[in-house]
């Protein structure tokens, strides 16, 4: 254990290993968690460069090219006998700044109904800019990553200087660099895990948030603990992951946990996505608008497994 990490940490990274963030990201969490686990396809393991994974890394191999649910999952199964509380889920693009893992770890350790916490993400490239403080909701019904795009110093909180007052509450936290309490994801785990793996990547986490929540547990922002972030590497090399997932995941989630409640807020979120599409045709952008309108196809195909008529399973202030 690399001297300042924390035992009570394991972290979970997936990765098809092409991140040219990954040896970055490995390294700054070897100085903050206890224990570390690559997850990669196996056909990738034997291709990675070993001067981006440290030794004391653990390589897990799957079988073939998982999503990022399906990847985290595995990690959790395999991790079942793992007596770490916490569990940090990081993404190969993100970058986590010195003191993370303890500031993270604080804000679990003295709010018992706290499931996660996140810090301050900020844009790798524009570190002047944040790319998130957290998971919340607009008017469209989009989950949005709270003060994106905003000057470092410019919203909720600063991470300069951060104490334990500036904590502040979210709906949920994204899983691009935040900490979980592992009795929390163990209590709204199905068999396969934590994650729902028919989502693949985007709208995973805000999934995740919606199960807490429904559990009664609540999720935090620490303006504090920081992570550096490239963003969607990933989904830059896997077509697949693209606005087709993010537009139509964002159907089934809220039709899995707003119920018949879904109906009468449908007209605004496809209001939101015939804007994008306009917008995306003004432009130019054929691939774009293919990606939206592919993703109301799939809210489409896949509703009937996720929409009920049912009450809410969220109260209607946590949306």
């Amino acid at each position: 254990m690399a001297l300042g990490a924390e035992a009570g940490i394991t972290a979970i990274v997936p990765t098809l290993g092409r991140s040219p963030h990954l040896g970055p990201c490995l390294r700054a969490l070897e100085l903050e968690v206890g224990r570390i686990v690559l997850v990669v396809p196996q056909d990738t393991a034997d291709d990675l460069d070993a001067g981006a994974v440290p030794q004391s890394v653990e390589i897990l191999g799957t079988a073939t090219r998982l999503g990022f649910a399906a990847a985290n999952n595995v990690a959790w199964r395999h991790l079942r006998d793992d007596d770490a509380p916490y569990l940090a889920l990081v993404n190969d693009d993100a970058v986590v700044e010195p003191g993370w893992g303890r500031r993270l770890c604080d804000v679990l350790e003295t709010r018992p109904r706290a499931a996660a916490v996140q810090g301050t993400n900020l844009s790798l490239h524009r570190p002047d800019l944040v790319d998130g403080r957290g998971l919340g909701w607009n008017r469209w019904w989009q989950a949005v990553q709270i003060d994106h795009g905003l000057p470092e110093r410019g919203g909720r909180g600063s991470s300069q200087g951060a104490d334990p007052a500036s904590v502040f509450g979210v709906f949920g936290v994204s899983a691009t660099a935040a900490l979980y309490r592992r009795r929390a994801l163990d209590g709204v785990a199905g068999s396969a895990g934590p994650f729902d793996e028919a989502l693949f990547a985007y709208y995973e986490d805000v999934d995740l948030g919606c199960r807490l929540r429904a559990a009664g547990w609540r999720a935090y922002s620490e303006p504090g603990a920081r992570a550096l972030h490239a963003g969607s590497v990933t989904g830059r090399i896997l077509p697949r992951a693209g606005r087709h997932l993010i537009h139509g995941n964002r159907y089934l989630v809220l039709a899995r946990w707003l119920g018949r409640g879904l109906w009468r807020r449908l007209p605004r979120a496809v209001a939101r996505d015939a804007l994008d599409l306009g917008r995306l045709l003004r432009l130019g952008d054929v691939a774009g608008a293919a990606g939206v309108a592919g993703g109301l196809g799939r809210a489409l195909r896949h509703l009937p497994t996720y929409a009920h008529w049912g009450p809410a399973k969220l109260e209607a202030s946590d949306v």
